[in-house]
């Protein structure tokens, strides 16, 4: 059986592979609860000093495995909201490489990078109301931070995709590059992230985090609460079970 989730270690990185192609690298409640193991582990270890996610440069992410959602119990919609929670408390440099689709959780979760270098083939979508369902992982307050009101409400209610030079016009990559060149790319990124003082390093995330970090937690819970409610309504049982007659 193929590992949807590879993982290298190596010059104090520790890089994470989603290897789920033939879904588009969409996320199961298993490959959560994956995640949520790898990022503890880069967290608690003391010889990483950088943790990289990427997919290849085709494709990053295409948010959740809806037809997994639909079938998933309580206990799995948890995991997928652990994951968040783990992500936005991680506390060491995080870098994504993304190419390709990055659809949902695919793109929210470059809102808790530290560093986002993006190929010219990515494509952003923040589809939640189309599916019925409210923005996660903090995007109502951080992606709104980041590009103000009207285009937050443009981007994450009415689902307007975006390209990666877009992405880099709103802040939220700090590189575009060409898709061959993405993952050299992100790996150099971690590298000179690495080999800086690691201390300094640490300390200095922190501090550009903190006036943030307790309020995002806050909007992660009540996102978390209406994600939960909305996915159990029929409208978005409804919406979620055409992709699949």
């Amino acid at each position: 059986m193929n590992n949807l989730i590879l993982t290298t270690e190596k010059n104090k990185i520790f890089t994470i592979i989603l290897n789920r192609s033939d879904k588009k690298n969409a996320l199961s409640s298993a490959m959560y609860h994956e995640l949520c193991q790898h990022f503890e582990y880069a967290k608690n270890n003391h010889n990483i000093h950088c943790l990289v996610i990427r997919g290849d440069e085709n494709c990053f992410c295409a948010g959740n495995d809806l037809q997994d959602f639909l079938q998933c119990s309580p206990d799995d919609e948890l995991v997928a909201l652990e994951f968040v929670k783990v992500l936005a408390n991680f506390t060491k440099p995080l870098i994504a490489g993304v190419a390709g689709v990055a659809v949902g959780i695919g793109t929210t979760l470059l809102l808790h990078c530290d560093m986002v270098i993006a190929a010219d083939n990515a494509h952003f979508k923040l589809p939640f109301t189309q599916l019925g369902l409210c923005p996660e992982a903090g995007s109502s307050l951080l992606l709104t931070r980041l590009v103000g009101q009207n285009r937050a409400f443009e981007l994450m209610v009415l689902g307007k995709s975006f390209n990666a030079e877009k992405a880099y016009q709103y802040g939220l990559v700090n590189e575009v590059c060409q898709a061959n060149e993405l993952i050299q790319i992100t790996e150099a990124t971690a590298l000179n992230i690495a080999q800086l003082p690691n201390d300094a390093v640490m300390t200095s995330r922190r501090l550009i985090k903190q006036a943030t970090q307790s309020v995002v937690n806050d909007v992660i819970n009540d996102e978390g609460t209406e994600f939960a409610r909305l996915i159990n309504t029929p409208e978005c049982k409804t919406i979620l079970g055409k992709f699949f007659r």
